[in-house]
């Protein structure tokens, strides 16, 4: 049997493969702390999942339209009013399968065999994978630490050929943290839009921002220019869902017609149970997130604090999401050439999962995630910061 050779240029999702040897760990009875996964360690909120239980309760469990019932998808053109006064109709969004669905959908629709895609690195380890699936050529843009990992115009222009059809922004991003003012995110929109390069705007972590940052958005630029930018939300960070499966995308109708077309043919309606869910969700209400982001900034800091006194380390202090992303290189070495090694050994020798920055694109660094209590994220950073410094 021969695989697609589409298929074999994909490669696993590195995060995943991580918590796989974390799991092996801990079947053998060692006790493994994981700082990989991205995976708010709050409980959904109640009214949440009573929304589920009723839904199942009244037996709403047949199959929807395929875009998402119609309450679902005013709800979520609703959000971006509410917090962003945006207006949009229903007929502007799309309910997928996860935010990874959402922009998988996106490439699909936009992407032709040999279009590039301008991904400003470090970035999510699925976005090259997605475009190669989609027969796209991913083209990486280097930023520095010293930027905040943030994409700047004349490194977007340098990278830019005739055949570049598509960029992807992310805001706050996975994996740094790195959050762009509304200027900025502006600045490179307007650039994009007289290049003819449509934007995918990845704002899964959009409400997890940090004083005193302030939100930032592509949707009022969306208002204006509906064909030259998509909106790609979700619940799972926000509103710890992350088994839930609910993705979204803020798009102009025809754009959203193609993305039907796609999902019609691949996995059709989210669950439906969970689309109710998704309503009581984006309905409020909010409180939990500013629960969150009280905690989640807490703990920034004292991860930041810890990291930052390693010898030689270089950590931009992010606004937004929930990980650090620190240049370790200087730790390097023989044994331990490149940030695989090091986080296999921090994980062998500490009992310490993290992910290697090779996943996205920087392979002086490694992913931190501090999404979890402030006690466990203290000692699991001292123990890495003993494995760095031994001799």
């Amino acid at each position: 049997m021969k695989i697609s050779e589409r298929l074999m240029r994909a490669k696993p999702s590195a995060t995943l493969a991580v918590n796989a040897k974390a799991q092996e760990l801990r079947a053998q009875g060692k006790e493994i702390v994981s700082l990989a996964v991205g995976e708010p360690d709050f409980q959904t909120p109640q009214h949440v999942c009573d929304a589920m239980k009723k839904a199942v309760d009244e037996g709403f469990t047949r199959y929807t339209p395929v875009p998402g019932i119609p309450e679902l998808r005013t709800a979520v053109a609703g959000y971006y009013k509410r917090f962003y006064d945006v207006t949009a109709k229903a007929e502007n969004t799309i309910i997928s399968n996860g935010g990874k669905h959402s922009l998988y959908n996106l490439f699909m629709a936009l992407i032709d065999p040999g279009d590039e895609v301008l991904i400003p690195a470090p970035y999510w380890v699925s976005y090259p994978p997605m475009v190669e699936l989609a027969e796209g050529k991913p083209v990486i843009v280097p930023t520095t630490a010293e930027s905040g990992f943030l994409a700047q115009v004349k490194d977007l222009e340098a990278a830019c050929t005739p055949r570049t059809k598509v960029l992807v922004l992310n805001t706050p991003s996975n994996p740094t943290g790195g959050h762009y003012p509304q200027d900025h995110l502006t600045e490179i929109a307007e650039w994009a839009r007289k290049k003819g390069i449509f934007i995918i705007s990845d704002e899964v972590y959009d409400r997890l921002v940090y004083k005193p940052a302030t939100y930032s958005t592509l949707s009022n630029f969306w208002e204006k220019y509906p064909e030259d930018v998509a909106i790609v939300g979700a619940l799972s960070k926000s509103f710890c869902m992350t088994g839930w499966r609910v993705g979204t995308s803020l798009a102009h109708p025809d754009l959203v017609k193609a993305m039907i077309k796609i999902q019609g043919q691949s996995t059709s309606n989210v669950n439906s149970m969970t689309q109710k869910a998704a309503v009581a969700a984006f309905e409020g209400p909010w409180d939990l997130i500013d629960k969150m982001t009280v905690a989640f900034q807490r703990r920034r800091d004292l991860a930041y604090d810890i990291i930052s006194s390693w010898p030689g380390v270089i950590c931009p202090k992010p606004d937004g999401a929930f990980y650090l992303f620190p240049v370790l290189n200087t730790f390097f070495d023989e044994e331990t050439p490149d940030s695989a090694s090091m986080c296999t050994k921090i994980l062998e020798e500490a009992g310490i999962a993290l992910v290697p920055g090779s996943a996205f694109g920087d392979d002086r660094c490694i992913r931190f995630s501090y999404a979890l209590d402030d006690e466990v994220l203290k000692t699991s950073l001292e123990k890495v910061g003993k494995v760095l410094m031994k001799k």
